[in-house]
């Protein structure tokens, strides 16, 4: 069974940075697909960023290109999410996900059905 630990999660300031990172475990990481979604209160899940199976195609949010950047260390089994430039609408709870057989396509890599694993979450507040 997949399991999925998010952790980096914190309180930062308007304008910092934080490196969330994802732990990976119970099946052959090189196999999936991984992502990171986030929700804020009241709002639903939405899509961050996502990275295919050994090292493939990588998909952002359009609003989060150029600030947010995904990569995954195979060896390591893991993967993270460095987030530069943060802004108080950034505040959420990030999730890691995990599935297989995605496909390769940004349609299918940001829909948040197409993924099985997810981790518990990890608080990331911005303050103004």
């Amino acid at each position: 069974q997949v399991q999925l630990v998010e952790s980096g999660g914190g309180l930062v300031q308007a304008g910092g940075s934080l490196r969330l990172s994802c732990e990976f475990s119970g099946s052959t990481f090189d196999w999936y697909t991984m992502g990171w979604f986030r929700q804020a209160p009241g709002k639903e899940r939405e899509f961050v960023a996502a990275i295919g199976e050994r090292d493939g195609p990588i998909v952002y949010e359009d609003s989060l290109k150029g600030r947010f950047i995904i990569f995954r260390d195979n060896a390591k089994v893991m993967v993270y999410l460095q987030m530069n430039s943060l802004k108080p609408e950034d505040t959420a709870v990030y999730y890691c996900t995990a599935d297989r057989n995605i496909g390769g396509n940004s349609g299918s890599m940001s829909s948040r059905t197409r993924y099985k694993y997810w981790g518990q979450g990890t608080q990331v507040t911005v303050s103004s």
